[in-house]
């Protein structure tokens, strides 16, 4: 999937929180060391991995095609390619206001590890925090 295709993806998934990525910056984060996609067309996720840690950059699914089981199938591939590259633990971030996808997560075994004031920035309005959130692959 080319950098211009994400970014199109990604600014359908992600309206105001966080804000939608740009093809350049998907053509930056796919040409370092460690960085991975998993798919679900159109949905997809970009990772890293840094030795035993593995990280979800983002997970974009298009509104239309929400409730449909998509992110948890993504979810689900990528800690298994995690787990097969041997990263042991996976790390994420989600705005504190983004009920739907604190509910898979959460679903999908992923517990608090921590909070990042203000680090989401809405095109107008406060702030939002973000959740970081974590679950043991092994």
């Amino acid at each position: 999937m080319t950098p211009e295709r994400l970014a199109a993806l990604h600014a359908r998934s992600f309206s105001v929180t966080p804000r939608p990525w740009t093809a350049a910056e998907f053509a930056d984060m796919l040409g370092l060391p460690g960085h991975r996609l998993a798919f679900d067309d159109p949905a997809f996720a970009l990772w890293r991995q840094v030795g035993p840690e593995a990280e979800l950059l983002t997970l974009a699914v298009p509104p239309e095609m929400r409730r449909q089981g998509r992110g948890a199938r993504l979810l689900r591939r990528l800690e298994e390619a995690a787990e097969a590259a041997g990263a042991e633990s996976l790390l994420l971030e989600v705005a504190e206001t983004n009920l739907p996808a604190r509910a898979l997560y959460e679903k999908a075994g992923y517990r608090p590890a921590g909070w990042r004031k203000d680090y989401y920035r809405a095109p107008c309005g406060p702030r939002i925090a973000a959740l970081v959130l974590q679950k043991a692959l092994r």
